[in-house]
C-alpha cells in the first residue's frame, strides 16, 4: 500500500467571519474524531495533517496542493461549506471523505459531493477508505461500522493534533477529551436518542488525566460525552485516581437528573467549573430533569435545582428546544421568562427544533406529515432557521414569542442580574461577551430580520408555508456572503436537497451502493 498524504478538517464553523465570541471560543469547539482519525491514519503508515478551522484560516490555501486524501468532518451548519471544498480538492485531484454528523443524517445527499460517506466509524473503516482510496462518481461509497469504536487513542496518541489547536485560542485554551458514547435517554429530536449508551475505558481516562497536567498547567478540560456522568461513580474514581484533583477544571453537559446535592459536592471537589444540563421543555421530556411535573410546577422545581447547581458549580448553561409540539400559545416562553428571573445565573441557551435527516426516528413522523422545510443546510444550527413547521403556531405568532423572550433574556437588566448571580469572574465575563456577542445580541437582530420579511417578503413566506421550494434571494446573498472565496466551488445544485430523503429511503429499494462494516447500522 502506498503511502498518502492525508488532509483532515474539523469544520467548527461555517464562515469566514467569526463573531467576537467566535474568535474566543472556536478553537475550543475542536471534535475530536478528527483528531482520532489522524492517529488511525498515522497508524496506517501515512503522512497526516489535521486543521481545525476556526474562521481565521484560508481553507483554500492550508493543505498542499498534492494532497491524496482529504476527510472533513461537519455539522450540517457546514455542510454547503463542506461540498464545496470536496468540489475543490476534487479539482486538484485528491479523494474526499465526508464524516460527522453531517454525515451521518444527510448520507443520501452527501454521495452526490463525496466520493466516501461515513456512519460509524471505527479504525477498520478508516483503513479500508486508505488501502482504496478511489474516486466514487457521480455517487459516493457509504460506509459505516457495526456501533461506535470500541476503543479511541489516547489522548498522548493524538496530543500532538489537540497542540496545535490549542495555540489557535487566544485567552481561554479547553482541552477535548470523552469518556462515554451515546445515551441513555430518548430525547425525540436528538442525534443520540438511538445511540447505546457505551462508556469507554476508565483506566485510560485517568491515565489520560495524567498525561494532560505534565503538557499544560491548570488546564481546563471539555467533556464531550452526549450525557456526562451516567456511570457517575466510576467518572470520580477515575478522576479521583489520577492524582490531578486540583490541577484541572472541567466543563461537562449533564442532565438534571444527574445532578443531585451529592452528585454536585463531589463534582465540585473534583474541580468542575461548568455545566450544561438540558431542560428542553416545560412539558415534556421530564426525565432529563427528574421531574413529571410540567407548566410552572416544573419551572419552580427547575429553578430551584438550578440555584442549588449554582451554589457548587460556577457556571450553567441550561438549553432549550423552542417550537416542540407540546407547546402551545404564550404560555411557554412566559414560563422561560418566569424561569430567567427566578434563576438569574444562568445562561439560557435556546434552539429552534430542527429535523437533521436521519438523526432521530421522529423525523420520520414530521416527514410523513409533510412539516420538514427543504431550508439549505447553510442555516441549520439551531438558531438561523426552523426546519419543522409549528404544530401549534403561525410564523409570525413563533416569531414574535420567539423574539419576546430572547430580548427578556439578554436584555441589560438580565445581563446585570446574571453578573452578580455568577460566583467568579471568567464565567461572569464569559456570560456578558456571550450576551452582547453573536448568541445574545446577534440572534435578536437576525430574528427580527426574518419576522419583518414574512410580513414584507412574499416569497420569505410562502418558503416558509411550504407554498414554494424556490430559496428566497435573502438566504442566498446570505450563503454568497458567508461563504466567502469557497463559494466559487460550490457544486450546482448543493443549495438544495430533499427534505423527505430519510422518508423515501424507509419506503423505496435501496440502491445498493451501501457497505456496512458488521451487523446492520440502526438509525
Amino acid at each position: 500500500m502506498r503511502r498518502l498524504r492525508i488532509g483532515i478538517l474539523d469544520l467548527v464553523t461555517k464562515s469566514p467571519n467569526p463573531s467576537l465570541y467566535g474568535r474566543v471560543m472556536n478553537a475550543n469547539l475542536a471534535s475530536i474524531m478528527p483528531q482520532v482519525v489522524g492517529v488511525w491514519c498515522e497508524q496506517e503508515g501515512h503522512q497526516v495533517q489535521v486543521v481545525c478551522y476556526t474562521g481565521l484560516e484560508d481553507l483554500l490555501e492550508v493543505l498542499p496542493a498534492d494532497i491524496d486524501l482529504v476527510f472533513i468532518g461537519a455539522f450540517t451548519q457546514s455542510a454547503q461549506l463542506a461540498y464545496a471544498l470536496s468540489n475543490f480538492f476534487r479539482q486538484r485531484g485528491a479523494v474526499t471523505v465526508l464524516g460527522g454528523p453531517h454525515a451521518r443524517c444527510y448520507p443520501e445527499d452527501a454521495r452526490k459531493y463525496y466520493d466516501y460517506v461515513l456512519g460509524f466509524t471505527d479504525r477498520a473503516a478508516i483503513a479500508e477508505v486508505c488501502r482504496e482510496c478511489e474516486p466514487h462518481r457521480p455517487l459516493g461509497r457509504e460506509l459505516a461500522a457495526a456501533r461506535q469504536p470500541l476503543e479511541l487513542p489516547t489522548l498522548q496518541e493524538r496530543w500532538k493534533f489537540v497542540e496545535r489547536t490549542l495555540a489557535k485560542a487566544p485567552t481561554i485554551k479547553i482541552v477535548p477529551m470523552i469518556g462515554s458514547l451515546g445515551c441513555p435517554y430518548t430525547c425525540s429530536f436528538c442525534i443520540d436518542s438511538t445511540v447505546d449508551y457505551q462508556p469507554l475505558s476508565f483506566p485510560q481516562l485517568r491515565d489520560d488525566l495524567k498525561f494532560l497536567v505534565t503538557k499544560v498547567k491548570k488546564p481546563i478540560i471539555g467533556w464531550h460525552d452526549p450525557n456526562f456522568g451516567v456511570r457517575f461513580d466510576d467518572y470520580m474514581e477515575a478522576v479521583e485516581a489520577s492524582g490531578t484533583v486540583g490541577s484541572i477544571r472541567h466543563i461537562a453537559e449533564s442532565s438534571l437528573s444527574l445532578l443531585s446535592e451529592k452528585h454536585l459536592q463531589r463534582l465540585q471537589k473534583n474541580g468542575f467549573r461548568a455545566i450544561l444540563p438540558g431542560i428542553e421543555s416545560w412539558y415534556d421530556l421530564g426525565n432529563k430533569s427528574k421531574t413529571r411535573r410540567t407548566g410552572l410546577d416544573k419551572v419552580k422545581l427547575v429553578s430551584d435545582h438550578v440555584n442549588m447547581i449554582l451554589r457548587y458549580i460556577p457556571y450553567i448553561q441550561t438549553n432549550f428546544v423552542m417550537g416542540l409540539d407540546g407547546d402551545m400559545g404564550a404560555e411557554p416562553f412566559e414560563l422561560t421568562k418566569r424561569f430567567i428571573d427566578l434563576s438569574p445565573g444562568a445562561f439560557p441557551a435556546y434552539s429552534l427544533l430542527s429535523a437533521f435527516g436521519r438523526a432521530a426516528p421522529m423525523n420520520l413522523e414530521y416527514q410523513r406529515d409533510g412539516r420538514v422545510l427543504p431550508f439549505p443546510f447553510h442555516f441549520l444550527n439551531n438558531n438561523h432557521a426552523m426546519n419543522v413547521r409549528p404544530k401549534h403556531y403561525s410564523w409570525p405568532e413563533f416569531y414574535d414569542h420567539l423574539i419576546d423572550v430572547t430580548r427578556y433574556s439578554f436584555s441589560w437588566r438580565a445581563i446585570a442580574r446574571r453578573v452578580p448571580a455568577t460566583a467568579t469572574a471568567i464565567p461572569k465575563w464569559m456570560n456578558v461577551v456571550r450576551a452582547v456577542s453573536s448568541e445574545g445580541f446577534g440572534r435578536i437582530r437576525y430574528h427580527q430580520t426574518i419576522r419583518r420579511l414574512l410580513d414584507s417578503d412574499r416569497s420569505v413566506r410562502d418558503y416558509f408555508e411550504g407554498e414554494t421550494d424556490t430559496l428566497p434571494q435573502f438566504y442566498v446573498r446570505r450563503i454568497r456572503s458567508e461563504l466567502g472565496a469557497a463559494y466559487r466551488f460550490l457544486p450546482e445544485g448543493a443549495l438544495s436537497h430533499d427534505p423527505n430523503a430519510y422518508l423515501h429511503a424507509t419506503t423505496e429499494p435501496a440502491l445498493g451502493s451501501t457497505v456496512q462494516l458488521g451487523r446492520p447500522l440502526v438509525h
